[in-house]
């Protein structure tokens, strides 16, 4: 019997061995996290994509709206709107340990960020001010504020950093909105961009040849639709109807798709950015508000505001393959970048080890240098 047990324990050993031999065999992947922001709670979700659930509930405000998430995935920029009754802020949350570690005074009703590729500046659009504030980075301090349209919302900047589009909602009863386009070296408008109604949300391709801005029509004095601006041009060069009251857009890595939500319908139009047609319409819950894409554009996140959820849509698919409980009324959302492990030890200085989370989170420097050097 106890000979039997030897070989049985002995087996499981080596069984063990090769299992794991085979799994340092395994690329690592980047491990991301999505962050909604909560609007009547005053939370952000922080959600690990790899196991689609939630891993942090962060205080942040009253009214978080929109979301954006530095370059280096060390910190996420959060429009606190303080429900449009005076002076808004910007939490500034660090990821590594989700607490807030700043507040910065903006305008009224801030409403969208974008952070530049470099890092440097975060441009938050504040709705009841009209004006964009451009915040630098390393101080958290406002050091510009731009004039731009009525009640901007959403904004976006161009993969080169050099300009940032802004999508004005403008009155509710104007067939007409605008984006304004703001010239980051000058913090300057350089040109103003007649769109459809009531412009909510823009995005721009990895490629920075388009914009793409979802006219949300509200209170149905236009139609429902996406335009497309050529932004070496800065005009629009195709429109696209979508389903009722489009808000939202974001892009995959590749450029090939847009994802369009579409709250009064409750779906997400898939754009084919090649011809500028709709190739799908998925079925996502009941007002969704906003859309973001992992790095790797396998997956798209929407939130959903009526039911408190976040929806997963397979993008090769384009179903849903997952629900995720989040806080009350969700609206934006924004996904860290794909960070993965460090390839040589330079990495590792000066706290880079801290933005490394696969196949571990670093304790300290050695910790790094120790998996460069022996890959565990």
């Amino acid at each position: 019997m106890k000979r039997t047990n030897v070989w049985l324990s002995l087996s499981v050993v080596c069984l063990l061995f090769l299992l794991g031999m085979a799994l340092l065999a395994i690329p690592a992947h980047a491990q991301t996290f999505a962050y909604v922001t909560n609007q009547s709670d005053g939370t952000v979700s922080a959600i690990d994509t790899a196991t689609n659930t939630v891993v942090a509930t962060i205080p942040v405000g009253v009214a978080p709206a929109g979301v954006a998430i530095t370059p280096d995935g060390t910190r996420a920029y959060v429009a606190i709107s303080t429900g449009g009754v005076s002076s808004g802020t910007v939490s500034v949350i660090d990821t590594a340990t989700t607490t807030v570690v700043a507040t910065i005074p903006v305008g009224v009703n801030p409403a969208g960020v974008a952070i530049t590729p470099d890092g440097t500046r975060a441009y938050v659009t504040n709705a009841s001010s009209d004006t964009v504030s451009v915040i630098d980075t390393a101080t958290n301090t406002v050091v510009a504020n731009i004039t731009v349209g009525v009640i901007p919302v959403g904004v976006a900047i161009t993969p080169d950093g050099t300009q940032a589009y802004v999508a004005n909602f403008g009155s509710h009863f104007v067939s007409d909105g605008t984006v304004s386009v703001i010239d980051t070296a000058t913090n300057t408008v350089v040109a103003t961009i007649p769109v459809g109604a009531n412009p909510f949300g823009v995005a721009i391709t990895p490629d920075g040849t388009r914009a793409y801005v979802a006219n949300s029509n509200y209170p149905n004095v236009g139609t429902d639709t996406v335009s497309v601006i050529d932004t070496s041009t800065n005009t629009v060069v195709a429109t696209i109807p979508v389903e009722a009251d489009p808000l939202a857009v974001a892009i995959t890595p590749d450029g090939t798709r847009a994802y369009v939500v579409s709250e009064e319908s409750g779906t997400v139009s898939v754009i084919d950015t090649s011809t500028n047609t709709v190739v799908a319409t998925i079925t996502v819950g009941v007002n969704p508000v906003g859309v973001a894409i992992t790095p790797d554009g396998t997956r798209a996140y929407v939130t959903i505001y009526s039911s408190g959820t976040v929806s997963v849509i397979d993008t090769a698919t384009n179903t849903v393959v997952a629900t995720i409980p989040v806080g009350v009324n969700p609206w934006g959302v924004a996904i860290t970048p794909g960070i993965g492990p460090p390839t040589n030890k330079d990495q590792c200085k000066n706290g880079g080890w801290e933005t490394f989370t696969i196949p571990r989170k670093f304790q300290n420097q050695g910790d790094c240098v120790s998996f460069v050097n022996t890959g565990k």
